[in-house]
């Protein structure tokens, strides 16, 4: 029973989501008590966006609001990143990425999860735009032809 109330109430908490108008997390709480989830609270909204990898980003009427990432797990090389990724720039000490408005932090995701071993020492997304830095025994030019290759079969 108790497997059914945490599944409808990530099932209310995507919805609520979908509607992209909610742009804090106490908006958020209230809305999930007034549909009946009397227990939950701040910190529990908190987890439950960093679970589903919720963004805040602009909605139609331009505000600031959380959102969910179309999807909801870290992508895979084969999905179609090319409709996110934008363009893919670089001077002698980083790379920048600019993406689709939100879809920044999900591609650094994916790159972090990637990391060091593909010579990534790591990332720092905003919305739309994606700064790598390399380790410290890879080149720019290495790192960028790593990056390609990881998205060759999407760009």
């Amino acid at each position: 029973m108790t497997e059914t109330k945490n599944d409808s109430l990530m099932a209310a908490f995507k919805d609520l989501l979908a509607q992209e108008r909610f742009g804090s997390q106490s908006e958020i709480v209230s809305a999930l008590q007034k549909l009946g989830f009397s227990s939950i609270n701040q910190s529990k909204v908190s987890r439950m966006l960093t679970k589903f990898g919720a963004v805040r980003t602009r909605n139609t009427r331009m505000e600031m609001v959380y959102c969910l990432p179309n999807e909801l797990s870290v992508p895979n090389t084969s999905s179609p990143l090319k409709n996110l990724v934008l363009d893919i720039d670089y001077n002698d000490l980083l790379i920048v990425i600019k993406t689709s408005p939100g879809a920044a932090q999900l591609i650094a995701r994916l790159l972090d999860s990637v990391g060091k071993a593909d010579g990534i020492l790591g990332t720092i997304a905003g919305d739309d735009t994606i700064f790598i830095t390399p380790t410290r025994d890879t080149s720019i030019q290495q790192l960028i032809g790593n990056i390609q290759q990881l998205f060759e079969n999407s760009l």
